[in-house]
């Protein structure tokens, strides 16, 4: 974690004295005591953690490209190599002084490590808690490695570090031949992603308004590209805690089930309760999920009617109508 290995890092280097300090993509408990709060801005692409680290009292941000220059910069690695790639790429595009970069082994600590001494020259590394730590100077360039959205074989943007980054997710595409054509009214897409439920939904003329709820901020980039049809709004928000001044006809999902590498039913269970609190009277739930989630009770606590629609032995698609008011 880099709550132990950061300290280590600070006893080997020395900051600035001033000037803004950016922490790009920490974890939502990470412990960043060790680091002068005042000058900390936290850089995550994610609302959750934004949210989270504003009521500590830092300053936040989802877009680095759009601030000034840092005199240091903390970058925690990703699960996604090429997003971790084009962090280090802004990181030193836009820092002044020292990088430090911190990550488990497997987030890939290591391989980073090893491509990075071919292009710049390491100070130092420290290891510990099954993870490393190491600095080098900014200033220099890694152009090569700066990647944004792009457009796939699929005819969809994406980009890496969001979900199903490099096509269609198959489970949403099941999700999709499961919708009627009847389809009418305020629709809301949570955890709407790139925006590959929200383009097919829009293609049904009843549709009034679709919201795509997203609280990863690459993702809702990619979703602007990909929807552009008058009738949507974005939000970048935790879909848990949205609340619309109107309530929906109808929410679709396909809801996110992992903590880090962990699955976590509780996650969908939550988008099913918000679900509920969204929706009209008569409105109705469209959801697929993994076949081994059990989310059916949920459904059933929160809702007056439950229908599975099939699927296939991988995934599930439900049904759920009328909300129940709790």
């Amino acid at each position: 974690m880099i709550d132990d290995r950061l300290p280590l890092a600070l006893e080997e280097i020395e900051l600035p004295s001033d000037g803004i300090i950016a922490v790009m993509h920490p974890a939502i408990d990470a412990n960043l005591s060790a680091l002068p709060k005042e000058r900390i801005l936290i850089v995550s692409p994610l609302a959750t953690i934004c949210a989270h680290f504003e009521a500590q009292g830092y300053r936040v941000t989802a877009k680095v490209s759009e601030l000034g220059r840092f005199t240091a910069s903390v970058v925690c690695l990703t699960r996604a190599r090429a997003e971790t790639k084009a962090l280090l790429a802004v990181a030193m595009n836009q820092t002044d002084g020292i990088i430090l970069v911190d990550g488990q082994k497997t987030d890939g600590a290591d391989s980073i490590l090893k491509a990075l001494r071919s292009r710049v020259n390491v100070g130092g590394s420290i290891s510990k808690s099954h993870g490393k730590v190491f600095w080098y100077d900014g200033g220099s360039e890694l152009k090569d490695w700066a990647v944004g959205p792009a457009l796939q074989k699929c005819g969809f943007w994406t980009a890496a570090g969001v979900f199903s980054a490099d096509g269609v997710d198959p489970a949403s595409a099941l999700l999709i031949e499961a919708l009627p054509d009847s389809i009418t009214g305020r629709v809301a897409d949570l955890g709407a992603g790139w925006g590959y439920l929200s383009a097919h939904i829009l293609t049904r003329a009843a549709v009034v308004e679709v919201h795509l709820v997203e609280a990863h901020d690459m993702a809702l980039q990619c979703a602007r590209h990909n929807v552009l049809d008058h009738r949507a709004s974005f939000h970048w928000v935790d879909a848990i805690k949205w609340a619309p001044s109107n309530k929906m006809d109808a929410v679709v999902m396909n809801p996110p089930f992992h903590t880090g590498r962990s699955v976590d039913p509780t996650l969908g269970r939550s988008f099913i309760t918000a679900s509920a609190r969204l929706l009209k009277p008569q409105g109705m739930l469209w959801m697929v999920a993994n076949r081994h989630l059990p989310y059916e009770k949920t459904l059933m606590a929160h809702f007056s009617k439950v229908v599975d629609l099939g699927g296939n032995a991988r995934f599930k698609v439900l049904r759920a109508e009328r909300p129940k008011r709790m």
